[in-house]
């Protein structure tokens, strides 16, 4: 018993560590994912901010019991230039996939860790692999029971917009939710 008290405060340490790792409130280093969309809104890819005004979840559910029925809207976040922690900005995203997961036990998700082109095959599926990593151990201090969640890294393979711009490698840097 008194190991499971340690390991539980240890989980939490963790968790305040990664999200205190990212300290700035934008994204990247040119300030392209700061919320204003234009890196990842143009684009069409549906990038907000944790300050986003409405709801996390689906169109048309107010506040009340509703809201825990429906899978998240926003299924990816992401993630600065060769970081792997999280953004206070995609906190209220990954809450609101939490809030999902916790009460509805039966369903899992697939944390999908994906890399841009710069850095090396092997180098970017770990990096894809932490970046998931991280975003399981934010779900799990929430609540979320860990045989709910599988991870799984692309690296590099998989971008989400081909290019070679940092607007490009930007939204190639990411986690997606799989249900």
């Amino acid at each position: 018993m008194q190991f499971k008290s340690y390991a539980k405060s240890l989980a939490v340490a963790v968790s305040l560590a990664v999200m205190a790792g990212c300290s700035s409130t934008g994204g990247s280093q040119d300030g392209s994912m700061d919320g204003t969309g234009t890196a990842g809104g143009a684009a069409g890819q549906g990038v907000t901010s944790g300050q986003a005004s409405g709801s996390q979840f689906g169109q048309g559910q107010g506040a009340g019991q509703g809201q825990d029925s429906r899978i998240p809207d926003q299924r990816t976040i992401y993630f600065d230039y060769d970081r792997d922690t999280i953004c206070t900005e995609f906190e209220s995203v990954l809450t609101a996939h939490a809030q999902y997961l916790r009460s509805n036990s039966n369903v899992s998700v697939i944390l999908q860790g994906h890399a841009d082109e710069r850095g090396t095959r092997e180098y970017n599926l770990g990096l894809g692999e932490r970046r998931a990593q991280s975003v399981e151990r934010f779900l799990t201090v929430q609540g979320v029971s860990p045989s709910q969640l599988e991870i799984v890294s692309y690296g590099e393979e998989r971008p989400a917009v081909d290019g070679h711009s940092e607007q490009s490698y930007a939204q190639n840097r990411r986690v997606v939710f799989d249900y």
